[in-house]
C-alpha cells in the first residue's frame, strides 16, 4: 500500500517490516532566539518575491525541523544510514534555502554504518531536532537511535564543528528539543503515547520524565513531536502518518495537563500525485507572523517541503491558511525584500571537488572509509570494496535528485580502473539502475545496467543485470541520467554517455523508478567506484553538473 494513504505509523511499519524505526524530525523551541549565533552577526533578509511557490525545494528533505536564530532559518532533516547525517539548510527568506552542514559528522553507531558484516539500511537519523540556546550560543542537535539511545551534538554555528555532548540511555523517539525561556532543556517524545523528559542543566543526563497524553483511538496514531513554547504557553506539535497533524496545548507548564485539537486532516496538497502535508514544524518571522513548514510524500523522488501562513485563534491554537480549501500552490512571500539582498547557494549547478573537503551537498551511502577518496583536483575514489553487489560497496557518494525532472552529468577520468573494477552513476534506492564503465580482461565498455533490488528487510535480491554497452576508447568519458521524479505512472530515468562531453549517446531502456514509501529516502544520483576482483585501481570525477529544463 501506498505510503501516501498509510495511516498506521512508521515505527509500526518498520518494526514489522524490517525490524527497525524511522522517525520524525522534532522541533526546537518556540520563538527562536532573539540573539545572534556567531555566524550570522551580519546578515541581511533577502529580497523576496511577491509570491512564492511550493514546493519551496523540490528534494528529499524530510521529518522537518526549522528555527530562526535572529534573521537566519535553519531547517533540519533526517537522513538514515547517509553519512554525514542530519543536514542543515539556511535561508534568509523562508523560501530560497542553501546547505550549510551536517550535525553528525560520522556515523558511529555500529560497525553495519561501515558496511562491515552487515548492513543499516533505512536505520541512522531518522529522528532528530535541531535547537538554539542563546545562554550560551550554542546549537543542539538532538536524535534517537534505533530505539535504543539518545545523543546529542553541539556546535558553536551550523558548519560546525559538531561534536558529541552526550548519550542518554532513553530512547527518545520523534523527539522535539525545547530549550525554554528560562534555559531548561525540554524534550517531547513518543509514538501514541507521549511524554516530557527535563534534562540536566549541562544537557548531559535526564533528570525527570513523565507522559503527559494519550492519542485517543479515534485519532489512531500521533508521533513526529515539536516542542514550543509561546505567549506562555506550551504545545507539542504532532503529525498522523501520512495525513494528518494535530497540537497539544498546556497552560500549565511542559508536563501539562494538555488538550488536542486537530490541526488538518486529509488535506489536499500542493504537489500533483502527492500526499498530504505533514510532520513539519512551525516558526515564527521577524516581523511576528507565523509559517508551518511541512513535507508532501512525493515518491519516487521522496519527502519534499511545502510551506503555508498560519494564524492563531483568540484562545490560542494556530489554523493553516488555505487556498480554496487546500494548502497553496502559492502565498505571498514571508519576508519583506530588503537590499542588498542575501542570494543563496543554488541547490543545483557544477561541483568540480575543489578545496579540501566535499560540499554539504554530497553524502555517502554508509560511512565511508576515508583512506580511499580525495577531493582537490576532482574527486578520485580509489576501490574500496570487492564486491559484486553496489549495496554493499563503499564510498558511493550520493547527491539529491532536484525536481520535478533533472540531469546529473560527469566527467570520469577511467584510466586507473583495474580489471574487474565497475565505475558510473546510479540512480539509487532499493531498486536500482546506472550507467558506468566496466573494465574486464583489458578491455573497456560503458554499459548500462538495471534490476538491483532489495527486499523489505533490506536484503540485495538482484545485483543488476547488463542490458545495453558498448565499447569506448581512450580514458576519459561523461556519463549522464536524467531522472523525472514528478509522483504518477511514469517515473523514467535515462541513460546516455559522450566520449567528447558534448554529443551524447542513449544507452539502453528507461528504467522505472520504483515508488514504494517504506525506504522512506528518495532517489538519489550515486557516484560509485568499486572492484569485483582486486582492489587498486581509480577513477577521477573531475566534474559533475546538476541541471533543470
Amino acid at each position: 500500500m501506498s505510503w501516501l494513504h498509510h495511516e498506521y505509523s512508521r515505527r509500526k511499519a518498520l518494526a514489522t517490516a524490517t525490524g527497525l524505526a524511522a522517525g520524525a524530525l522534532p522541533v526546537s523551541a518556540a520563538a527562536r532566539a532573539t540573539a545572534l549565533p556567531r555566524d550570522s552577526a551580519a546578515v541581511t533578509p533577502t529580497a523576496a518575491a511577491a509570491q512564492f511557490t511550493n514546493p519551496v525545494i523540490w528534494q528529499d528533505f524530510a521529518d522537518i525541523d526549522i528555527i530562526r536564530v535572529g534573521n537566519v532559518y535553519y531547517y533540519s532533516a533526517s537522513t538514515m544510514h547517509y553519512s554525514p547525517g542530519a543536514p542543515i539548510l539556511r535561508s534568509y527568506d523562508l523560501v530560497n534555502w542553501e546547505f550549510a552542514g551536517h550535525s553528525v559528522p560520522v556515523l558511529d553507531f555500529g560497525s553495519k554504518y561501515d558496511l562491515s558484516g552487515s548492513r543499516a539500511y533505512v536505520k541512522g537519523v531518522w529522528a532528530s531536532s535541531l535547537a538554539y540556546r542563546p545562554s550560551n550560543r550554542t546549537f543542539y542537535w538532538l536524535g534517537c537511535i534505533e530505539f535504543s539511545r539518545s545523543y546529542i551534538y553541539t556546535a558553536p554555528s551550523v558548519e560546525g564543528p559538531w561534536t558529541r555532548l552526550t548519550t542518554i540511555d532513553n530512547a527518545y523517539y520523534d523527539a522535539g528539543l525545547l530549550i525554554d525561556s528560562d534555559d531548561t532543556l525540554y524534550v517531547s517524545y513518543g509514538n501514541t503515547t507521549i511524554s516530557v523528559a527535563q534534562l540536566s542543566a549541562d544537557g548531559r543526563t535526564q533528570v525527570r520524565a513523565q507522559q503527559v497524553f494519550t492519542t485517543p483511538s479515534s485519532v489512531g496514531t500521533l508521533e513526529g513531536s515539536r516542542f514550543y513554547k509561546i505567549n506562555g504557553n506550551y504545545y507539542i506539535f504532532l503529525t498522523r502518518p501520512a495525513n494528518g497533524q494535530y497540537i497539544l496545548k498546556s497552560t500549565s507548564g511542559p508536563f501539562g495537563p494538555y488538550t488536542m485539537r486537530q490541526v488538518l486532516l486529509n488535506l489536499g496538497g500542493p504537489v500533483a500525485g502527492g500526499g498530504v502535508p505533514h510532520q513539519g514544524g512551525l516558526v515564527q518571522t521577524q516581523n511576528g507572523a507565523w509559517y508551518y513548514m511541512a513535507f508532501v510524500d512525493a515518491y519516487p523522488g521522496g519527502r519534499i517541503p511545502v510551506l503555508a501562513p498560519v494564524t492563531w485563534t483568540s484562545d490560542g491554537w494556530p489554523v493553516v491558511q488555505l487556498v480554496n480549501g487546500a494548502w497553496g500552490a502559492s502565498y505571498p512571500s514571508p519576508v519583506a525584500a530588503a537590499a542588498p539582498p542575501h542570494q543563496a547557494a543554488p541547490l543545483t549547478g557544477v561541483d568540480t571537488f575543489d578545496g579540501t573537503f566535499l560540499k554539504p551537498t554530497w553524502e555517502w551511502n554508509h560511512n565511508p572509509d576515508n583512506t580511499k577518496w580525495s577531493v582537490n583536483n576532482g574527486l578520485t575514489l580509489r576501490t574500496a570494496t570487492v564486491t559484486n553487489d553496489l549495496y554493499w560497496a563503499r564510498n558511493t557518494l550520493t547527491h539529491r535528485i532536484q525536481g520535478p525532472t533533472s540531469t546529473a552529468t560527469i566527467q570520469l577520468d577511467h584510466s586507473a580502473m583495474r580489471d574487474g573494477d565497475r565505475a558510473g552513476l546510479a540512480l539509487l534506492r532499493d531498486s536500482s539502475a546506472w550507467i558506468g564503465v566496466k573494465r574486464d580482461g583489458g578491455a573497456t565498455r560503458v554499459a548500462m545496467v538495471s534490476g538491483l533490488t532489495m527486499d523489505g528487510n533490506w536484503n540485495t535480491t538482484g545485483t543488476g543485470t547488463e542490458l545495453a554497452s558498448a565499447a569506448v576508447q581512450g580514458g576519459r568519458i561523461w556519463l549522464r541520467v536524467t531522472a523525472d521524479i514528478r509522483p504518477g505512472a511514469g517515473r523514467p530515468g535515462t541513460f546516455s554517455y559522450s566520449t567528447d562531453g558534448t554529443n551524447f549517446i542513449r544507452l539502453g531502456p528507461s528504467f522505472t523508478m520504483g515508488n514504494d514509501w517504506r525506504f522512506f529516502m528518495g532517489y538519489r544520483y550515486a557516484i560509485f567506484n568499486h572492484a569485483t576482483q582486486a582492489l587498486g585501481g581509480s577513477v577521477n570525477v573531475s566534474r559533475f553538473e546538476l541541471t533543470t529544463p
